[in-house]
């Protein structure tokens, strides 16, 4: 058995620590390989410099949503006409 093994043994208290220690670092993984997989993160600025122009306003964009309805604002539409 290792060390760490053994300590956990004698001190069988700290399990639950160790436990939650390593949820919370599995659960900070997750959500930073889950948010670079967003299309709202902007990782290269030289390659897409804008990319909300290109989010799709029907997937969702949060981990959760409840009830997300998009309608377009018609003085935006009307001013992204104009500058195009």
């Amino acid at each position: 058995m290792n060390h760490l093994g053994r300590s956990l043994m004698k001190r069988k208290e700290l399990i639950p620590l160790f436990g939650f220690t390593l949820f919370g670092g599995f659960a900070a993984s997750f959500m930073v390989i889950y948010s670079l997989s967003k299309s709202d993160v902007i990782i290269n600025k030289k390659k897409n410099p804008e990319p909300w122009d290109n989010i799709n306003p029907n997937k969702p964009q949060k981990l959760y949503t409840i009830n997300q309805k998009w309608k377009p604002v018609e003085e935006l539409q009307k001013v992204r006409k104009l500058t195009k």
